[in-house]
C-alpha cells in the first residue's frame, strides 16, 4: 500500500473556523466570552448544584492565581490534582492567567504515576483541596507527594487571601488586561500525561493556540446552540475532559454541568435528567454503565451522547437506541492532538467509524506488514502538540519531526473520508506468523457475551511466537464457545484465545480506559498459580 495523505479540508460537512480566535492566551479568550456572552451569564453547575457565572469565575481566577503566583516564577509547571468541579476549573485559568502552566496530574494512577509525572514536568507545587483528599482517601498518596513538593489546600488559599489579592480580582473584574500576566498564544499552555495503558506515561505540551483551535474545530465540526447544556462527568487530568468537558463550554457560551467522578452512573443519570442536559461527554465503558443505571426517560434531554477514549461498542450503542432512543456519536482523539481528531456527526453518523478529520488536519498512513488496505496514522494541524516531555529529559519539549505526530493506530480511510481504528500497534499479536487485532478478540468476546466486559492480551508463545490470552468477567466463559462463534461469523479462528482466565473486575484507568499493564499482571499472575 502506497503512502497516502488526506486533508480534511475535502469533507463538504466540515465548516471552515476563525483561526483569529486562536492566537491568543487560553485566559484572554475566557475574558472575550464574558465580553461576548455577558458576566451574568451563568456558565457552571458544580457537583453541589452550585452556579456561577462568567464574572464568578473571571473574578475568582484573579484573585487565585495573585496568590497562587506568589513562590513560583513565569512558565513554572504547577501541579493541579482536583475533581472534575469549579474549583478545578478556576484553578486552571488562576495559572494561565499570571502564565503559570497547569500539569493536570492523574490522581487515579497510584502514588509511583503520579510522582513521575511530577519529576518528567518539574512540578514542584501541587493544588488540591482537603475536602477532596478527604472524600477520595488519598491521604496516603499526598503523604507521599509531600515528600518532593509543596502541597497548597484551595481552603488554606482563601482563607489566607489578602486585601491586595482581593483588590486585583476587583479592578482585574473591569480590566483584566492591566493585571492577567498570561503568555503568548504559542506557548505551552498546559502538561497533560499520557494514559500508560501500555507503559509509563509521558507529559503532552499543548500551547494555548493548540487548545483554542480544538474548541474552533469542535464547534465547526458539530452544531452547537446557546441552550446547549453540557455534562461532564469526565476527569480534567483527561483531555477530553478539559478542553470539550470544560474550556470549550466556557468559551462557547454553553452551560457546563461538573460531576467529580464518572464511577456514579446512578446519580449521573439523576443529575443528568434534573439539569436537563442536551449533551453527555462519556466513554463506551461509562455510557454502557448509566443505560443500565437510569429508567425508561431518564436520558430524554439529551440530543447528542459523544463517545471518545476507546471503541465505541455495537452493544452499547444499540441499549441506549432501544432504551432511550439516543444516537450515539463516536469520534477518535489522543491527548497529543488536544484531543479530538475525529468525530462522526449528526446526519453524517457511520457505526463502525470515527467520522472524518477535524478542519485544519491532515492525515498520512504508512503501510504496516500483514495488514492490508489500512496504515499507521500519522496526523499533523494547529491542534497538534508542540511535543512530549520525557522523563529522561524533564522540562524539555521535544518538537515533532515536520509537525507530524504518529498516534501508533492502525486505521483505513475511506473515499468520504471516514476513519476506522483497526487497533493500536501494540495491541497486535503475531500468531504462526500471521497479525491478529487484539481488538477483534474482545469485540468477539463483547458480540457474543455483551453483558460482560473483556480484555485480551499477548503473551510470548514457544511454538508459534505469541498466544492470545482473554480476560473476561464472565465466570462461565469457555473458549469452546468462542471457536463456535469465530467460525459461524467468518472470523479466523486464530482471533479466538488459547487461554480464557476468569476475573470479578477489569482493571481501567481513571479515564475508562482498559488499563493493560494491569491486565498483563493478572495473565501472569494467573499463568504462576497454574
Amino acid at each position: 500500500m502506497a503512502v497516502a495523505t488526506l486533508a480534511a479540508a475535502s469533507g463538504e460537512d466540515i465548516v471552515p473556523f476563525d483561526m483569529v480566535r486562536t492566537k491568543k492566551s487560553v485566559f484572554q479568550a475566557l475574558v472575550d466570552a464574558r465580553a461576548r456572552y455577558g458576566g451574568k451569564k451563568p456558565v457552571i453547575i458544580d457537583g453541589d448544584e452550585r452556579v456561577l457565572t462568567y464574572d464568578d469565575v473571571v473574578r475568582a481566577a484573579l484573585a487565585l492565581g495573585h496568590a497562587l503566583k506568589k513562590g513560583t516564577s513565569a512558565r513554572d509547571s504547577v501541579g493541579i490534582m482536583l475533581p472534575t468541579s469549579a474549583g478545578a476549573v478556576i484553578t486552571f485559568f488562576a495559572l494561565t492567567a499570571f502564565n503559570r502552566v497547569p500539569a493536570m496530574l492523574n490522581f487515579t494512577g497510584g502514588a509511583a504515576g503520579v510522582m513521575s509525572a511530577m519529576r518528567t514536568a518539574k512540578v514542584k507545587r501541587v493544588i488540591t483541596a482537603r475536602r477532596f483528599i478527604e472524600l477520595a482517601k488519598l491521604d496516603a498518596l499526598v503523604a507521599e507527594l509531600a515528600m518532593v513538593a509543596e502541597i497548597v489546600y484551595l481552603e488554606d488559599v482563601r482563607e489566607n487571601l489578602t486585601v491586595f489579592d482581593k483588590a486585583v480580582a476587583g479592578i482585574g473584574q473591569f480590566a483584566p488586561g492591566t493585571i492577567a500576566r498570561h503568555g503568548a498564544h504559542d506557548e505551552m499552555a498546559v502538561v497533560l500525561f499520557t494514559s500508560g495503558t501500555e507503559g509509563a506515561p509521558k507529559g503532552v505540551a499543548l500551547s494555548h493556540t493548540n487548545l483554542l483551535t480544538n474548541v474552533e474545530q469542535v464547534r465547526a465540526h458539530i452544531a452547537l446552540y446557546p441552550n446547549d447544556i453540557l455534562f461532564n462527568p469526565l476527569p480534567t487530568f483527561h483531555c477530553f475532559g478539559l478542553t470539550v468537558g470544560a474550556i470549550m463550554p466556557m468559551l462557547l457560551g454553553l452551560k457546563a454541568v461538573y460531576h467529580p467522578t464518572p464511577l456514579q452512573p446512578h446519580e449521573i443519570v439523576r443529575r443528568v435528567r434534573e439539569t436537563g442536559a442536551t449533551i453527555l461527554l462519556s466513554t463506551d465503558t461509562f455510557m454502557s454503565q448509566y443505560a443500565r443505571a437510569g429508567d425508561q426517560g431518564d436520558l430524554n434531554s439529551l440530543r447528542l451522547a459523544v463517545c471518545g477514549a476507546e471503541r465505541l461498542r455495537d452493544e452499547t450503542r444499540q441499549l441506549l437506541r432501544k432504551k432511550y432512543s439516543i444516537e450515539l456519536i463516536e469520534g477518535y482523539g489522543v491527548t497529543e492532538t488536544s484531543p479530538v481528531a475525529a468525530a462522526n456527526q449528526p446526519g453524517a453518523n457511520r457505526p463502525g467509524t470515527v467520522g472524518r478529520l477535524m478542519a485544519g488536519m491532515e492525515a498520512r498512513l504508512e503501510p504496516v506488514e500483514g495488514i492490508p488496505h489500512a496504515g499507521r496514522l500519522f496526523l499533523k494541524g494547529p491542534n497538534v502538540m508542540l511535543g512530549y516531555i520525557k522523563a529522561d529529559n524533564p522540562g524539555v519539549i521535544i518538537p515533532l519531526e515536520g509537525g507530524w505526530h504518529d498516534t501508533g493506530d492502525v486505521v483505513s480511510i475511506d473515499e468520504e473520508g471516514f476513519i476506522s481504528i483497526k487497533g493500536r500497534m501494540k495491541r497486535f499479536a503475531k500468531v504462526g506468523g500471521e497479525t491478529v487485532s487484539l481488538a477483534v478478540v474482545e469485540n468477539c468476546a463483547s458480540a457474543l457475551w455483551p453483558d460482560f466486559s473483556h480484555a485480551a492480551i499477548a503473551v510470548p508463545d514457544g511454538r508459534k511466537g505469541e498466544q492470545i490470552v482473554l480476560i473476561t468477567t464472565n465466570a462461565e466463559a469457555q473458549r469452546i464457545e468462542l471457536v463456535g462463534w469465530a467460525q459461524n461469523h467468518g472470523v479466523s479462528e486464530l482471533a479466538v484465545p488459547r487461554r480464557v482466565i476468569h476475573a470479578k473486575d477489569i482493571p481501567v484507568l481513571g479515564t475508562g480506559k482498559t488499563d493493560y499493564v494491569k491486565v498483563e499482571r493478572m495473565v501472569l499472575a494467573a499463568a504462576q498459580g497454574s
